[in-house]
């Protein structure tokens, strides 16, 4: 068994944490997660209130483990965090904005904070707000981020927040990934793209092939399923998706595809209602190589964390 900062925090069997991925972390998967050694995180993403309500009551009725649940910063306010502190998660996950806001919200519910950062300012007003776990995520991670890689900004970002404990994110999708993590001195992996490819996870199961049928080189971070959708984002952030036949049209005619709107948009809503991924979007990030089927999630838990341990034993073998 690998013990770390992490495992201690929470009280785990396995220093694994379930990326809140909006629209696909939901109660089912989170509680997966939680039961089977890890930390499931729901992904509150935007902060639907009826979604949140429903997905937080799903978790708390189906695993007495620990669980939290994610938000992107930005686009919450008070009521969205008090609404979800309603349900006593024992973390929340503040990433995409400066969390020193909500923090002291966060933490008088006797709450956990967990920040994720793009960058070592980032990580700096992490430390501000209080965070009691510091996630480095690097550029390869799906959906949202920023352009650091992974395996310069983990070790950078553990010497510029210590004590803090880190953990790693972005193109972590097996043991050997979360073993390397380890060794940069992260505790732990926060893993997103290889749980989408779940059973537990929500999204069509076409999606979840398509994750299974990807290549790393088929991932693209494009601003063009924010434009379409009407999000916001702040700049620097945009998502790694799996490339499709929208991107092809519009990747480097943004500007035209604002024009186009809102008639894109329209087409847009009515591809995601038809399951239709040559158009609507699949977040995933560089890690699909690694992923050859949809599992269940418990079974992904412990194989991850065993490899790990496997591949930490043979390393220390390498020493004479």
């Amino acid at each position: 068994m690998i013990q770390t900062g992490l495992t201690d925090l929470f009280n785990l069997r396995h220093p694994i944490v379930l990326a809140p991925m909006a629209g696909v972390a939901g109660g089912q998967l989170a509680a997966a997660v939680s039961n089977a050694g890890g930390l499931g995180l729901v992904g509150g993403g935007y902060g639907d209130a009826a979604w949140l309500r429903k997905e937080l009551f799903s978790t708390r009725e189906n695993t007495s483990r620990p669980w939290g649940v994610g938000l992107i910063t930005w686009a919450v306010n008070q009521r969205v965090i008090d609404l979800v502190l309603s349900y006593q998660p024992d973390a929340v996950m503040l990433s995409f904005g400066d969390p020193r806001p909500y923090g002291a919200l966060v933490k008088a519910a006797g709450c956990r904070l967990i920040c994720q950062v793009q960058d070592l300012n980032e990580a700096r007003l992490a430390q501000q707000a209080g965070a009691d776990l510091i996630v480095a995520q690097g550029t390869e991670a799906g959906g949202h981020g920023g352009t650091r890689a992974t395996l310069p900004l983990v070790p950078a970002v553990v010497d510029a927040v210590a004590p803090t404990p880190v953990l790693a994110a972005g193109g972590i999708a097996d043991g050997r990934g979360l073993a390397a993590a380890l060794a940069l001195g992260a505790h732990g992996a926060l893993i997103g793209t290889r749980f989408y490819a779940s059973t537990e996870a929500q999204g069509r199961p076409s999606a979840k092939q398509r994750i299974v049928a990807a290549h790393g080189n088929e991932t693209l971070r494009t601003p063009v399923f924010d434009i379409v959708r009407g999000y916001g984002w702040p700049q620097g952030y945009y998502g790694r998706a799996l490339h499709n036949a929208f991107v092809t049209r519009w990747s480097g005619r943004e500007e035209e595809l604002m024009q186009a709107l809102p008639a894109e948009r329209t087409a847009y809503h009515e591809a995601m209602g038809d399951g239709n991924f040559d158009t609507t979007v699949v977040w995933a990030g560089e890690a699909v190589d690694l992923i050859h089927s949809v599992e269940d999630a418990a079974a992904l838990v412990e194989r991850i964390s065993l490899e790990a341990e496997a591949r930490l034993r043979a390393s220390a073998a390498l020493l004479r």
